[in-house]
């Protein structure tokens, strides 16, 4: 997972929280083969082992099909063990350290940071390949606080680690953070939508 390199953000896609095995992977399988995709992230809020497994295999199908990258969010002991590419950490710049010690040198290490630069260079510091920062759009859940731009124009300036926006994305924020940011993690924005690949496209459209 490399960045963007001063040329257009790359699309990092987000699972929902809960999906249906029958139907997803196809759904996620359109997203891959309408638009290029830099990584997937397998977000379930379940806490079932075996769910969590049989959809992590699912989803590596799909994803390294395609050659794209396939992280989990925080179980980090499933990576090796399903053939997966790396771990999203959500707990800030705790344990990237840890992570980046345990798991193979070659595996994603990634750690979301809400909105806190402290926790973003501190994760950045202790060996993370991309911090995210979000939500960047208004979201009812959640104290309310926003990953405004400024952060992230102050991120691309300072630090070279990739930096991810994610959160309530629309077309403007598409837009105005395009400059400033290596990856747009993009989720329940495109899953809630009767055609996840065509609104995918669309918002990929207004980067251009």
């Amino acid at each position: 997972m490399t960045d963007a390199s001063g040329d257009i953000p790359q699309i990092y896609l987000i699972s929902p929280p809960d999906f249906d095995l029958s139907g997803f992977p196809d759904r996620l399988a359109a997203c891959l083969d309408r638009v290029p995709v830099g990584c997937v992230r397998l977000a379930l809020a379940s806490h079932d082992e075996d769910r969590i497994c049989r959809a992590a295999d699912a989803l590596r199908e799909v994803t390294h099909a395609r050659d794209v990258a396939l992280v989990i969010d925080n179980h980090a002991l499933l990576v090796e063990r399903l053939g997966l590419d790396g771990v999203h950490l959500t707990d800030g710049a705790r344990s990237v350290r840890t992570m980046r010690k345990s798991l193979d040198a070659d595996a994603i290490v990634g750690a979301f940071c809400a909105t806190s630069r402290h926790d973003g260079m501190s994760a950045a510091e202790a060996g993370a390949d991309y911090v995210s920062f979000g939500p960047v759009g208004g979201m009812t859940l959640g104290d309310g606080r926003r990953a405004e731009l400024d952060t992230f124009q102050w991120w691309s300036e300072m630090i070279e680690v990739p930096v991810v926006a994610e959160g309530a994305l629309d077309a403007e924020l598409v837009r105005s953070l395009a400059p400033h940011t290596d990856f747009l993690g993009l989720g329940e924005e495109i899953w809630r939508t009767d055609d996840p690949a065509e609104t995918l496209a669309g918002l990929v459209a207004a980067l251009r």
